[in-house]
């Protein structure tokens, strides 16, 4: 199964620019060591054995703060797998939209230098296109944060088929996007015959309509 993330590429994204073209995607927190065969396949474990090392390296940081650093480095590095999509803003107002094409590597000395090689699609995603939960979601400040739950939403958006405008007074309908984007799913669903939409993402709006 294929996921997506949200992945930001430095405070404010001014790392932006240079992940783009580079074809990377990465992150720092201070651990500068190489993580090649140090990356077991539970983050816990991971998080057991690096937030020593990183409250070594900065002892006025809060274990949660460590937990989190570490926890983020061990999702880019081994969480996120090949054909994976992130979603990186470029600081303009749109996102970029790469996929992941090899496993972690490290390059001491670099931005960034816990890295993974990214192919970048050439559609970008406007903020202003995306349905209300989806641009919450991205807006958050956290490096890295999981938006696989909007996967139909977002490939329509990489398609560039931005989602329709309904203007409703259906008191029932209490989020218009993502009414729009299942109103759009459901008439895709019709028009083609295409039974592997995923009928569920509908459920909640006819829940209301009952």
């Amino acid at each position: 199964m294929k996921n997506y993330y949200h992945i930001m590429l430095g405070s404010k994204s001014k790392h932006a620019e240079e992940c783009f073209k580079g074809n990377f995607i990465g992150v720092d927190f201070g651990i500068d060591l190489d993580l090649t065969g140090k990356l077991p396949e539970d983050w816990r474990s991971f998080n057991k054995q690096f937030i020593p090392i990183y409250l070594a390296k900065f002892p006025d940081k809060h274990k949660v703060t460590a937990g989190l650093a570490c926890a983020t480095i061990w999702t880019l590095a081994k969480g996120i797998i090949k054909g994976d999509v992130v979603l990186c803003p470029n600081g303009q107002g749109s996102y970029m939209v790469g996929e992941i094409l090899d496993n972690y590597s490290y390059h001491p000395g670099a931005i960034l230098p816990h890295r993974r090689t990214v192919k970048w699609l050439p559609n970008t995603i406007e903020r202003g296109s995306m349905s209300d939960r989806l641009r919450n979601s991205t807006g958050a400040i956290a490096t890295y944060c999981t938006i696989t739950k909007y996967a139909e939403e977002i490939e329509l958006l990489i398609q560039g088929t931005p989602l329709p405008t309904i203007v409703t007074n259906d008191p029932t309908i209490e989020d218009i996007s993502e009414f729009a984007l299942e109103k759009h799913l459901e008439d895709f669903l019709v028009k083609t015959g295409n039974k592997r939409i995923l009928v569920k993402n509908m459920t909640s709006t006819k829940k209301k309509e009952n």
